[in-house]
């Protein structure tokens, strides 16, 4: 028996313990062969590591590829190489004027931020963006490369919900400080790959507040303060610190909430090497959507699955098709081609999407 971090789990590996969240609640059990969606489970439910069985190892698990995957085209392609460019300025700017701001309380220019990170959205479609951070994944950053692509995909989720350009610009800065309490938080701690100790956890849960007080003396948006302080509630009362049910979280909170969860999640996978977003869609519609406001949920997750129409994918059973019909009250089980073959997933529960390919 071996602890194993979650990141560096691969389908295969069979669990040696079971697995339970904070509230002791019983997750995956001993003995389960885990599989992308299990490993994508603990991610959401923040689980750092796990035991697995001795002879588990990615060498034998690891499913051999030879063709080029989708990955690796979108980051060969040259509108990545140029996006990464940008990318790496605009991670190494935020963090001096984040740390700034904590360190020295030097004044906050969010305007100046939200220009700079508006550069890295000069894409002809939205999905461009999501290709481009779901690749951005060499960063071991759990702070500044994050709060960027949580900025940019709260800009571009606040276009999905019809907001005007005024409103997905504040969208952004809310993503960009949403996190800048974390600076308060030891380093160690944060960065600590091990599980958590009950101090330690319950002093990360105190980011939220420290990063509203961090922000409160400034002449910010109120909005903006209130994303710091609220992105960790949920619509069912189940968040934290305060515990706000509904409409009683700040609307912008309630965006970046949203992108917070979902650009942890696909990066997780991503340091997997494997890049599915469905998976991502399946852990909501089974395990958060009355966590969020079901509007913004369903609108979030309808605009994402879309992006991926008519790409090329292999289900668990080994059977490669491509995505053409989204079905909208089960958004992670579209219909798949095969050849001649249709595969409506919705009505194969047994079978999911392993993998964009």
């Amino acid at each position: 028996m071996k602890k194993v971090n979650v990141e560096n789990l691969v389908p295969g590996m069979v669990l040696a313990k079971d697995v339970y969240n904070y509230n002791d609640q019983l997750l995956l059990s001993t003995g389960l062969c885990l599989n992308d969606k299990a490993i994508t489970k603990l991610t959401f439910y923040s689980i750092n590591h796990v035991w697995v069985q001795e002879d588990s190892s990615p060498e034998e698990t690891a499913s051999p590829t030879v063709e080029t995957s989708y990955a690796e085209r979108v980051q060969s392609s040259p509108d990545f190489k140029e996006f990464q460019k940008k990318f790496e300025s605009s991670v190494a700017k935020l963090s001096i004027q984040i740390s700034d701001i904590v360190e020295k309380n030097s004044p906050i220019d969010v305007n100046s931020m939200v220009v700079d990170a508006l550069g890295l959205l000069n894409q002809e479609h939205d999905f461009n963006l999501f290709d481009m951070i779901h690749n951005m994944r060499q960063y071991d950053d759990l702070t500044f490369a994050h709060s960027l692509n949580v900025g940019l995909i709260c800009h571009v989720f606040a276009g999905w919900l019809q907001m005007s350009e005024e409103e997905a610009n504040l969208a952004l800065a809310c993503g960009l400080l949403h996190d800048i309490g974390k600076l308060k938080i030891p380093e160690n701690i944060i960065k600590k790959p091990e599980k958590l100790t009950n101090t330690e956890y319950g002093l990360i849960k105190t980011h939220p507040i420290e990063g509203y007080k961090i922000l409160q003396n400034y002449n910010v948006n109120s909005h903006i303060k209130n994303a710091a302080l609220m992105h960790h509630e949920r619509y069912d009362g189940s968040g934290y610190p305060i515990g706000l049910v509904g409409r009683d979280i700040d609307k912008f909170a309630r965006i970046v909430s949203i992108a917070d969860v979902y650009e942890a999640m696909t990066a997780a996978r991503i340091y997997r090497g494997s890049l599915c977003p469905i998976q991502v869609i399946s852990i909501f519609e089974n395990e958060g959507l009355q966590k969020y406001d079901t509007k913004m949920i369903m609108t979030f997750l309808e605009n994402i699955v879309n992006t991926y129409m008519l790409n090329r994918v292999r289900l668990n059973n080994g059977k490669i098709g491509e995505i053409i019909f989204i079905n909208k009250h089960f958004l992670s089980r579209p219909v798949i081609k095969c050849g001649a073959e249709y595969i409506d997933l919705s009505t194969n529960p047994e079978l999911y999407i392993e993998e964009i390919i």
